[in-house]
């Protein structure tokens, strides 16, 4: 969430910064400035009252002692109608101040300058391709036939038990899938992160800290009797844990595993076959809180490390930086990483790293105090390291042979076997 303050002194760049989000926020920023003025104005008069009320219960206490008790009295009914209109003016405050926040939760974050214009994931900017594409037969099969093949994942059985998009993963392809979990989680303690199990399922106020609620209403699984959602990443229960925090220490590294749950309503075609996209999912998280002056560094590092995992999986894979009309509502920079998926021969997105500036610090209250002991907005960053089903759909694809698929040396130690038959 935008600050009131940021939005008084730099409007007119923001209104700018957020057509790159093909997002027009003049009406907006105009609107919750003009609510804001109202506000002050209505501050101004209640605190003026307030201090009438402090000023008349001091007289009414001396006269009360010099025994003047009618004048007391007097002063009283008088303090009683000041009362009365603080009142008023206190619910016309609350319910401006409830105005300007729902204004406010609807304005995305701005981007970084050096986001591109465009409309879609077509306008997107490849910035670097690693690895070669693997050469396979004509004849190689798509993951969702292999899985059938060598009986590693039962989609048949996950649409019986729960519906489309709940896979049964089974014998070695669940092996397979607890390595890649393992490996992950490895790596990113390796790098000095943190590892953390959370709840899979969050309060609303979790859910908007990170700015999942109002934005993606509906695109969530929610338990309406207790009014709790399912994750769509760990990034909520994780980033959460520094709601209402003053942090002392820069930098806070976590990553976690959970299993993410997604509706998607609305996806359907070849390009969510198998594990193209699923409701139920398993990934590996890695969040970052940072001090503003070292959060891009810090989101150039967290690039570095995705790259070294997926080039130890030896897959090939490439880094774009997503455009205005691709950016989610509350990131300012992302890069997604993509990997190449050769019996579909296109390319899958494996994961996003984004750093989303002080806009889910707003929302989470989570600060740091600066050399003047003034607190200020932390920054936060996160992404996948990494997201599974895409990862797993291309290892299956990329090393398939004639008589099995193979498994890459780095997973040896992990799956126990070194391929799969």
């Amino acid at each position: 969430m935008l600050h009131i303050s940021d939005l008084r002194k730099n409007s007119q760049r923001i209104i700018k910064l957020l057509k790159v989000k093909n997002f027009d926020a003049k009406n907006l920023i105009n609107n919750v400035i003009e609510k804001d003025n109202n506000r002050k104005t209505l501050q101004q008069k209640s605190d003026e009252l307030l201090s009438q009320q402090n000023q008349i219960a001091k007289k009414i206490g001396l006269l009360y002692k010099n025994g003047k008790s009618e004048e007391a009295n007097d002063l009283k009914n008088s303090s009683i109608e000041i009362k009365k209109e603080s009142q008023e003016l206190l619910n016309q405050l609350n319910k401006i101040e409830g105005e300007i926040h729902e204004i406010l939760v609807q304005i995305p974050n701005i981007p970084h300058e050096s986001v591109p214009f465009g409309n879609s994931d077509e306008d997107n900017e490849i910035l670097k391709e690693f690895g070669d594409k693997p050469k396979i037969s004509d004849d190689s099969f798509p993951h969702w036939e292999l899985a059938e093949k060598y009986d590693l994942i039962d989609f048949k059985l996950g649409n019986k038990i729960t519906g489309s998009g709940f896979p049964v993963f089974k014998g070695k392809g669940a092996k397979l899938q607890r390595a890649l979990i393992s490996f992950f989680l490895d790596e990113n303690i390796n790098a000095g992160y943190q590892e953390f199990l959370p709840p899979s399922v969050v309060n609303s106020d979790s859910m908007f800290g990170t700015g999942a609620l109002p934005d993606k209403e509906g695109q969530m699984y929610h338990v309406t009797n207790d009014d709790l959602y399912l994750i769509p990443t760990a990034e909520v229960p994780v980033t959460n844990f520094y709601r209402d925090t003053i942090i002392k220490e820069f930098p806070i590294k976590c990553t976690a595993y959970t299993p993410c749950f997604r509706r998607e309503a609305g996806s359907y075609g070849k390009d969510v076959r198998g594990l193209n996209r699923l409701h139920q999912f398993d990934k590996v998280e890695i969040v970052q809180i940072e001090h503003p002056d070292n959060s891009y560094k810090t989101l150039d590092n967290m690039v570095d490390h995705v790259s070294s995992i997926l080039n130890k999986l030896e897959l090939p894979f490439r880094i774009v930086k997503l455009c205005g009309g691709d950016l989610s509502f509350t990131s300012s920079l992302t890069y997604d990483f993509e990997v190449y998926s050769a019996a579909q021969d296109r390319w899958l997105e494996v994961s996003s790293v984004s750093n989303f500036e002080s806009f889910q610090s707003n929302r989470l209250k989570l600060r740091y105090k600066d050399e003047d002991g003034k607190s200020k907005l932390c920054h936060t960053l996160n992404g996948s390291a990494l997201a599974l089903p895409r990862i797993y759909a291309a290892l299956l694809e990329n090393n398939q042979y004639e008589n099995g698929i193979y498994i890459p040396k780095v997973l040896h130690s992990y799956t126990g076997f070194e391929s799969i038959t």
